[in-house]
């Protein structure tokens, strides 16, 4: 009898695990709602699986699943994707993509959403995010239409929720199986908690401040009502912000002493962020709704935006709807109102250095980064988080090694901060040349505290229970309570489980070596 090959990993050490998942492309299903080259992507994720990755994510597309018209729910290509992965020994975190795939300079996947939604939208283009000039982007519902019952009698936060339940009904084999980990829900332009101010579409170019998305009919009324009822009924919105290439000393609103720091400034502001909070709080009930029970966590994302963060204003931050300043955190409020749906929070560009930014933008990604999480976790929900640009180097592993345990790993426990997971962005061809897999290979294994792959969530203390209920609505008050900064959590300079053995700049070790040789592709 062969005697089975024993377990090589130390329990204390499994508690510093950080599990790594890839996300497929983005035409994993295509348009067609077929999965693409499928002896390809099998040859993949086998590679995948092979080199110790826990899962991947994918975008589960509204354009495709309900193309066909209001509640004509094909789940098909979807259900010979998770089957595939499945075969494959890998798990699942699935994405409620209610927002266009492409559109922008350089893509190659186009995925509108549903036509018969934009049938909608040639009647009333107000259900369309707008900016000032009344330029409109189809690529995501206008939150002023949530409760708007403008789709067939349906409102976009019924249209949402009916898709997640079907979603579950349909793929209820595959979440009780545990297959499926997590859902993360869309909840605006690229699937993040966000509005589109800085959509490529309409010729924004880093590191533009971008422009505020309230100038539809539906939150031009909204905001009218709000100003009266605050009795401003002389309150317009901002006609002074800008445009979206312009720097923020360019315009009256971000200037310094600027019209973000009068009373009618901070009204509009935190009008404007608290429209984006109530959005995502409606939609995540729903979900918590819909999922209620499965044993997995509900998940949203928020977006990295690094540009302008070490000036006064934030202007890109304001614009995208995070009332971010350096007396006032925009993102705590988001990380409480988590704590109502026990949901998680997704951030990105864990991968930047301030050192990689050109000077021009202000950027501080480290500094977002260490604020976001840090908020986070002092509201004591579990943070996630992701690259913003593919990455094939050592210094960006490092980078996020540091991100995923700030202040090191703990040889007798858990350590003290922890990331709940890292997604890597995202499966390609040039992923899997070998220089750079090897390099993968080993970032994985760095993630995983020097141990091997354990299926088991338990070990590594990720214990999934069935989705609790939702708790009750948190007061805006008691949510904008937590607007008060805090100090963060401190941060190690460096990571004591670097992918080339070594510290510093572009790491040790011949990998460090090949990756100075060879940088990135920005």
């Amino acid at each position: 009898m062969q005697a089975s090959s024993p377990q090589t990993y130390n329990e204390k050490m499994l508690a510093n695990y950080v599990p790594i998942y890839v996300m497929l492309p983005l035409d994993a299903v295509t348009a067609d709602n077929v999965v693409g080259d499928t002896d390809n992507l099998e040859k993949q994720l086998k590679e995948l699986r092979a080199a110790g990755v826990d899962g991947v994510m994918t975008d589960v597309w509204w354009g495709i699943v309900e193309s066909k018209g209001p509640k004509q729910y094909d789940w098909s290509g979807y259900r010979s994707l998770f089957k595939l992965v499945q075969d494959c020994g890998l798990k699942m975190q699935a994405i409620m993509s209610f927002h266009q795939c492409g559109g922008n300079v350089g893509d190659v996947v186009y995925i509108p959403i549903p036509q018969w939604v934009r049938d909608i939208g040639e009647s009333d283009p107000d259900i369309f995010y707008t900016n000032r000039k009344g330029n409109r982007n189809p690529e995501y519902l206008t939150l002023g239409v949530d409760n708007k019952p403008l789709f067939h009698g349906r409102t976009a936060v019924e249209i949402y929720s009916d898709y997640m339940k079907s979603f579950r009904e349909n793929m209820s084999d595959f979440l009780e199986s545990g297959f499926i980990l997590d859902i993360e829900v869309g909840l605006g332009a690229a699937g993040e908690l966000r509005y589109p101010s800085y959509p490529e579409t309409q010729g924004w170019v880093f590191p533009g401040i971008g422009e505020f998305q309230c100038y539809d009919k539906y939150l031009k009324e909204d905001f009218k009502e709000a100003a009266s009822n605050a009795g401003h009924p002389e309150w317009e919105l901002p006609d002074d912000a800008g445009e979206y290439n312009d720097t923020p000393d360019a315009t009256e609103f971000f200037k310094s002493n600027g019209t973000y720091t009068t009373e009618k400034g901070k009204f509009f502001l935190t009008w404007y962020s608290n429209k984006l909070l109530n959005h995502g709080d409606q939609i995540l009930e729903e979900a918590n709704k819909a999922f209620l029970g499965c044993k997995l966590v509900l998940a949203i994302k928020v977006s990295g935006i690094h540009w302008w963060y070490k000036t006064e204003n934030h202007a890109a931050e304001l614009t995208a709807g995070y009332y971010n300043l350096n007396d006032r955190d925009g993102y705590r409020p988001i990380a409480r109102l988590l704590t109502r749906h026990h949901a998680v929070l997704n951030f990105t560009c864990l991968e930047m250095k301030d050192s990689e930014q050109g000077a021009d933008a202000k950027s501080g990604p480290q500094e977002l980064v260490q604020q976001v999480l840090s908020d986070a976790w002092h509201e004591k929900i579990e943070v996630a988080g992701e690259n913003a640009l593919s990455r094939y180097d050592s210094a960006a592993y490092d980078q996020i090694l540091l991100n995923a345990r700030p202040n090191g790993i703990n040889k007798a426990g858990p350590p003290k901060l922890r990331m709940y997971g890292v997604t890597y962005l995202r499966l390609s061809s040039d992923l899997l040349q070998q220089t750079n897999f090897d390099l993968f290979k080993i970032f994985v294994k760095k993630m995983h505290a020097d141990q091997q792959y354990t299926a088991d969530t338990d070990k590594y203390n990720h214990h999934l229970v069935p989705l609790p209920p939702s708790k009750p609505k948190i007061p805006t008050e008691e949510l904008l309570e937590s607007t008060k900064p805090i100090k963060p959590f401190p941060w190690n300079k460096e990571t004591d489980m670097s992918v080339s053995g070594g510290g510093g700049e572009g790491g040790g070790g011949l990998f460090g070596f090949i990756s100075r040789l060879f940088p990135w592709n920005r």
